[in-house]
């Protein structure tokens, strides 16, 4: 481990702790350094890694702060990562795997918690995507939205941030390609619509199984078209 990674590890572990909660201010530079016992430069240079890192916050003028450490927040730079993905095939299919493991657990629990006005704001998103089945950026962003819709029901924002991550823009945008590019956006919306009506009768299991029905076919979709060197 590098200094600075030593030093980095000696900040985290004051927020850790609660001696820097968030939202805090650190002491200034010269009294970290002394009370870390550190040099003014790896004080620095941690300083700023956490900064990148979303942990803190540096006010030009003012100081620096510990961020409010929401999920949201310190996952930001997953997405930006999984974006960088898009042309390594098996880091693809990887992150489809997670997605598998994960989307139809989470549709489960959204089946238990979901509000009358949160369903309707998924079929909402379903009704878009019917009118837009022609249109594959417009069908991609109201799928993106429509899974956030269903995930943001659990009420479970850590799993939301994970889920939107791993489950990008670009992601989407390429499976969407596949599919309609095979002909296939009439399955896909059905998967959809199985997924809004085993959530609008409250049916964990069901929610469940149509969420692995729809997850696994898009894998399967991915797959393929690596395979076939079609889908870019």
């Amino acid at each position: 481990m590098s200094l600075t990674d030593k030093a980095i590890q000696q900040i985290r572990e004051l927020i850790r702790t609660g001696a820097l909660p968030p939202g805090s201010k650190l002491p200034p530079e010269p009294d970290l350094a002394t009370q870390l016992g550190l040099s003014r430069n790896l004080a620095r240079e941690a300083v700023k890694a956490l900064a990148v890192a979303r942990v803190l916050e540096v006010r030009r003028g003012d100081g620096t702060y510990v961020t409010s450490l929401q999920p949201r927040l310190l996952f930001e730079g997953l997405g930006g990562a999984v974006e960088l993905l898009q042309g390594d095939s098996t880091a693809l299919q990887d992150l489809m795997e997670v997605r598998r493991l994960l989307e139809p657990v989470a549709t489960a629990l959204a089946a238990t918690r979901i509000t009358d006005d949160q369903l309707a704001e998924v079929e909402a998103h379903l009704d878009a995507m019917r009118e837009a089945r022609n249109d594959v950026e417009l069908l991609n962003t109201h799928d993106a939205a429509f899974h956030c819709a269903v995930i943001s029901a659990t009420g479970n924002d850590t799993l939301l941030t994970l889920l939107e991550a791993i489950s990008g823009r670009t992601l989407r945008a390429r499976v969407w390609r596949g599919l309609v590019d095979a002909q296939a956006a009439d399955r896909t919306l059905a998967e959809h619509e199985a997924i809004y009506e085993a959530l609008s009768v409250r049916d964990a299991s069901l929610s469940q199984a149509a969420a692995l029905l729809h997850v696994s076919n898009t894998e399967q979709a991915l797959r393929k078209h690596l395979g076939n060197g079609s889908f870019r």
